[in-house]
């Protein structure tokens, strides 16, 4: 398992996943998608877990993709990108289908992809305080492979009001928008989790997977051809002007040429 990503389980089955670039914010490169991918189907895989609770390791939870990540995909040959992006798109589709409830520990700030993996979570608990937002607009790309998950958590019109402005948003107003179940001081978070995760401790474990597994087949669909359209618009935003002047802007600590 890379150190970008930790996991540690209790004896009564409950799995803590945290992402580990706390010098970073959390930020996704390469490697650790690869790992919370691998780290999500090894903890399907387990009997002995019950819940996965997932974390991010230092002062946030995750600050969305490694602007360097990003970056390189300018240089990168197509087949380079969409590599890329799948790979991506591969994570968010692990967590998603976790036969395992899921349990989002949000705090400090959650940007871009990090909101779409709070958003794959069955219950996301925030601290009040925390600031989240779709920035991914301000750099010129736009927040493609998370949207089917971030729409099917807060439905359509509630994502268009914050989805492609880039606006950063309170954890009260995130609760309001379906992205978080509740919001809690920060002195009260791990009493919060722990409310979420003991109620799984008494149910049926192949119960609870086929309940979690009918409830996504009753919701809005996320098959390989919706994900196949979310890596097309993301590779075809990294390949735009915008895209390139935004992430160079961003680097040169300047405003991008569309910033009033």
């Amino acid at each position: 398992m890379s150190e970008t990503v930790l996991v540690r389980a209790d004896p009564r089955g409950v799995a803590t996943l945290t992402l580990n670039r706390p010098d970073k914010h959390n930020a996704l490169s390469a490697e650790m998608l690869d790992a919370m991918t691998a780290a999500a189907r090894r903890l399907g895989a387990d009997p002995a877990v019950r819940v996965v609770v997932l974390a991010g390791a230092g002062a946030s939870f995750c600050a969305g993709g490694d602007l360097d990540w990003m970056r390189a995909q300018f240089k990168a040959p197509a087949a380079g990108r969409v590599a890329e992006a799948r790979r991506l798109a591969l994570m968010l589709q692990a967590l998603n289908t976790l036969p395992k409830p899921l349990i989002g520990r949000v705090h400090g700030a959650a940007f871009g992809g990090g909101v779409g993996i709070a958003s794959v979570c069955d219950v996301a608990v925030g601290v009040r305080g925390a600031k989240l937002g779709f920035t991914e607009t301000r750099l010129g790309v736009i927040p493609a492979t998370i949207a089917p998950y971030v729409i099917a958590r807060m439905g359509e019109g509630r994502a268009r009001r914050v989805l492609m402005s880039a606006r950063v948003f309170d954890a009260d107003e995130a609760v309001r928008l379906d992205l978080l179940s509740h919001a809690v001081d920060i002195e009260d978070l791990d009493a919060a989790i722990e409310d979420e995760v003991a109620p799984y401790l008494v149910c049926a474990p192949g119960a609870v997977a086929a309940a979690k597994a009918l409830a996504r087949s009753l919701g809005p669909v996320i098959d390989e051809a919706v994900i196949a359209r979310t890596i097309d618009a993301l590779v075809g935003r990294w390949d735009s002007d915008e895209a390139q002047q935004g992430i160079a802007a961003f680097f040169e600590k300047r405003k991008a040429p569309w910033s009033a």
